[in-house]
């Protein structure tokens, strides 16, 4: 009888005592591959001292520290983030700054993920799902954005392109090839039909893709403004597939995307229900994405000078070491569920990630961009629209049949390896970069204005 009051004290104070009113499914949200992959990273909080203290404000601002700051096996990366500002505000070489920033998205990208299941509990699957699919990429997202203001439109289409190429490849990749590698005497089997969805939704992002590159190379005056205009065409057919296919996730078809849970997670579910308010869940979602949009600025305001620090293009870090830097906490969760047996999450994290990048995040930025006067377009070039082509096709073909073991984990491992290793020995400088950048701008505004 006291234990139960002791627990949810600091609920109350916020109306999450109506949590008791609602149904089971309602309380726990809809158990997502992003749900299940995030919450493998998390710890169980001991609030026992706390429960004690007297004070029910006081009693309310430690659970919600306790739980939301050391909530997390990645708790320790909590305190690059006051090493990043301090970085900056002293003049610190602009290399640490970066890396300082890019370790301290990280927990910052998970805790976001917490944070919506959260006001999940109290708003319902419905609205949770929304959330997921909308907040599941913030990080990438606001260092887009951040870009485009800088227009650094090649940071925007490197750091987007490296996160499809991570999550298809080194994600799935590795899941595929610890899960079987683990569960070596057994076949790991997986739902197809999710992966086929994902599959069909990444090669409509790709037409839209490659026909503005083709359109530049095969038009008779190869202008910038034609390919401009499609591209913008595309990015709004991309964001009407893209609803579509939230409409299919979360209504008619939810069936395909739910997380299955076996018997012995059913009572370690049963427990999880909110451990902070409706109100506290909602301002520190905003905390968390306002530190996003900090270190997201250092990180596009330092990049260029780590490139020239380091002796690495800029192609090259933001492709492969921001993807893996910033999205490591949501991989991890991946990789853990495929030692578990459990692919079905694992390809609902990597498939989902990459699915809502490339259908959701460019569109959006395009949009953006065309909202801010800047014209970027949906050409990847050939050699990153040639990467990504392959990376779809070998993803697609290596889910075709249900079943996976080691050797195709290996494979799209091993293509990962190929194409980073392409865009290492890519030494394009950053100022070159910056000039090319500069140099078509100046040639689109001519065009224009004759």
């Amino acid at each position: 009888m006291n234990s139960s009051l002791n627990q949810e004290p600091w609920l109350d104070l916020e109306g999450g005592s109506n949590l008791k009113g609602l149904s089971r499914e309602m309380r726990h949200g809809r158990k997502t591959a992003h749900n299940m992959s995030s919450s493998s990273l998390r710890k169980k909080s001991d609030l026992t001292l706390v429960s004690k203290v007297n004070s029910r404000f006081l009693r309310n601002l430690l659970v919600n520290l306790q739980e939301v700051i050391l909530g997390t096996k990645l708790s320790v990366l909590f305190l690059a983030i006051p090493l990043a500002i301090i970085a900056e505000c002293y003049g610190f070489a602009r290399p640490w700054v970066f890396a300082l920033s890019l370790l301290g998205l990280t927990p910052l990208a998970e805790r976001v993920s917490f944070l919506t299941e959260q006001v999940a509990c109290y708003t319902g699957p419905t609205v949770g799902g929304l959330l997921n699919a909308t907040c599941g990429n913030i990080t990438e997202l606001v260092i887009a954005i951040f870009a485009l203001r800088e227009n650094k439109i090649a940071v925007v289409k490197y750091s987007l392109l490296g996160s499809i190429l991570s999550n298809l490849l080194l994600v799935l990749g590795t899941s595929l090839f610890c899960g079987g590698i683990v569960n070596l005497r057994q076949e790991q089997k997986f739902d197809r039909r999710q992966g086929d969805v994902n599959s069909l939704m990444l090669l409509l992002g790709l037409l839209c893709y490659f026909l503005p590159m083709l359109f530049r190379y095969g038009a008779a005056a190869p202008t910038a403004d034609p390919a401009l205009e499609l591209s913008r065409a595309a990015s709004i057919v991309m964001l009407i597939a893209y609803f579509a296919y939230l409409i299919f996730q979360l209504w008619t078809h939810r069936q395909l995307f739910e997380a299955q849970v076996d018997d012995d997670q059913e009572g370690d579910n049963a427990s999880e229900e909110a451990v902070i308010g409706f109100w506290s869940g909602f301002a520190w979602l905003v905390g968390m994405t306002v530190l996003i949009a900090l270190l997201s600025e250092y990180v596009v305001e330092t990049i260029e000078d780590a490139s020239d620090s380091w002796g690495l293009s800029v192609s090259f870090i933001s492709i492969i070491l921001l993807p893996i830097v910033g999205n490591a906490a949501e991989h991890a969760g991946a990789i853990i569920f495929a030692f578990k047996n459990k692919l079905d999450i694992t390809l609902g994290v990597a498939l989902g990630s990459a699915t809502q990048i490339g259908m959701f995040v460019v569109p959006l930025c395009t949009i953006v961009a065309w909202i801010m006067g800047i014209k970027m377009d949906l050409n990847f070039n050939l050699l990153e629209t040639g990467s990504l082509t392959l990376a779809i096709i070998t993803t697609a073909f290596t889910l075709q049949d249900g079943t996976s073991h080691y050797m195709k984990g290996l494979i799209l491992l091993l293509c990962y390896v190929v194409i980073g290793a392409c865009f290492f020995v890519q030494r394009t400088p950053s100022n070159q970069a910056a000039a090319t950048n500069m140099m078509l701008k100046l040639a689109t505004d001519t065009v224009s204005s004759a």
